[in-house]
């Protein structure tokens, strides 16, 4: 007998983005802070009620403009002031409009590759498959349909009473999400 899957969440479909928007607002009112949306196309104000308007891969890209642009400062500092002083023409060792354009160079390349990394990390990726694409009429939501996700990993789960919080909140109908 196959042992069943875990439960990734609970899927809640709904007619309009109007009742998927306040159904995520109930949710995240009543504590629910695992959950995402899957609509067919933008839906003003989602973003906000998700709590998910902040992203931290700006701040990433930054870190690693700084740490790339800083990096490469220095890099061209050591080398021509301490590791191999040159004395050409009488200029300074430490010629900082010559060091600009490599600078410039690294704080771009620190910055897209640790922007990327954070997309990957935030986006818990490489993964080949997500869950939500085993719930059952998970593919009109390419099309008419919107859905609400409660994950089973929130804190305030529980099977019984997140389905009963998913039908009080107009769904028309609740489904599970094997993990």
């Amino acid at each position: 007998m196959p042992r069943p899957l875990p439960l990734y969440g609970l899927m809640a479909e709904f007619d309009t983005p109007d009742q998927l928007l306040a159904a995520v607002k109930q949710a995240r009112a009543d504590g629910y802070r695992r959950l995402d949306a899957y609509t067919p196309m933008p839906v003003s104000g989602m973003g906000e009620a998700l709590g998910t308007n902040t992203s931290p891969i700006a701040w990433a890209a930054l870190a690693g403009g700084v740490f790339g642009g800083g990096g490469g400062l220095f890099m061209e500092w050591y080398a021509n002031v301490v590791s191999y002083p040159l004395n050409i023409g009488g200029r300074p060792e430490a010629a900082w409009p010559a060091f600009v354009l490599p600078a410039f160079e690294l704080t771009v390349l620190g910055a897209t590759i640790f922007a990327a990394l954070a997309m990957l990390a935030l986006n818990r990726l490489p993964r080949l498959n997500h869950p939500v694409f085993e719930a059952p009429r998970f593919s009109a939501a390419e099309v008419d349909r919107f859905f609400l996700c409660i994950e089973a990993a929130d804190p305030h789960f529980r099977p019984e009473r997140t389905r009963a919080f998913l039908e009080a909140c107009g769904a028309v109908s609740v489904s599970e999400v094997p993990g």
